[in-house]
C-alpha cells in the first residue's frame, strides 16, 4: 500500500468515526440558545452576516448552530478531515487562513456572503495564541458589507484538551448555553481602520463569555 492509500484510509476512518462520536455525544447534550431568532427570521434576501467564535469552543458551537454556514477552514493536513465532518452537519468548508491561502478565502468568503450564506470564522484559528483576535474576519465582513456577530458558549461539564486553544468537548448529558450576539456593522472607511478594531472585538468576545456563564441555566430568549 502506498504511503498516499494509507493517508486516504485513515482520513476516511477518522472522518467516519469523528461524525458518528459527535453524533452520539450531541444527542445526549441539553442547549439552551440565546439570541438566535433574527437570524433565523430573516428574509431569504436579507444580508447574511459573519459568525465569529473561539477556536476551542467549535464543537458545542457547530453542533447547535447546525444550518447552511460556510467555515474557513485551515489549509493545513488536518484541514481536509475538519471540512469533511462539518459537511456531514450542513456546513461547507472554505479553505484558507490567516497565515496560508488568506487573500483567496477572503474572496471565496464575500462570493459565499453574497451568494446568501453566512460565514463562521475562529479569529484565533488556526494556531492561536487563544483568545487572540486576527483581523480576516472583520476585513471580510467589511468588504462584503455585512455585520458581525459574536457566537459564544458556556458548558457546564467538559473535557478540556491541553492543546493551544483548550479544545472544549462537552461530556454526555452537559447542558450548553449558548448566545448569539447583536450584529455590529463595520461602517470604517476602509480594511486598515476595521485591521485595528481587533482588541476592541476580542473584548466584546471576553465580556460575551463571561455573560453567557452568568446566565447558564436560564429559559431561552429571542
Amino acid at each position: 500500500m502506498t504511503s498516499t492509500a494509507a493517508t486516504s484510509w485513515r482520513t476516511r476512518v477518522a472522518i467516519a468515526l469523528g461524525s458518528w462520536l459527535l453524533h452520539a455525544l450531541g444527542a445526549t447534550w441539553r442547549v439552551t440558545v440565546h439570541g438566535r431568532q433574527a437570524l433565523l427570521d430573516r428574509a431569504p434576501e436579507a444580508a447574511r452576516v459573519v459568525l465569529v467564535l473561539w477556536h476551542g469552543q467549535m464543537l458545542p458551537l457547530l453542533w447547535a448552530h447546525r444550518q447552511p454556514t460556510g467555515v474557513m477552514i485551515s489549509e493545513h493536513r488536518d484541514g481536509e478531515i475538519i471540512a469533511r465532518i462539518v459537511e456531514r452537519f450542513g456546513f461547507f468548508g472554505v479553505r484558507g487562513s490567516s497565515s496560508r491561502g488568506g487573500v483567496r478565502a477572503l474572496l471565496e468568503g464575500v462570493q459565499v456572503l453574497k451568494r446568501g450564506a453566512d460565514m463562521a470564522i475562529t479569529p484565533d484559528g488556526p494556531r492561536g495564541p487563544r483568545h487572540s483576535f486576527a483581523p480576516g474576519a472583520l476585513v471580510l465582513a467589511h468588504r462584503a458589507g455585512v455585520a458581525v456577530v459574536s457566537l459564544v458558549a458556556h458548558v457546564d461539564r467538559k473535557w478540556q484538551l491541553r492543546s493551544w486553544d483548550g479544545f472544549e468537548i462537552p461530556k454526555p448529558f452537559a447542558r450548553i448555553t449558548i448566545e448569539y450576539g447583536e450584529p455590529v456593522v463595520l461602517g470604517d472607511v476602509d480594511a486598515r481602520a476595521v485591521a485595528a478594531r481587533t482588541d476592541e472585538f476580542a473584548q466584546r468576545m471576553r465580556e460575551a463569555v463571561a455573560r453567557v456563564a452568568s446566565r447558564a441555566g436560564e429559559p431561552a430568549r429571542a
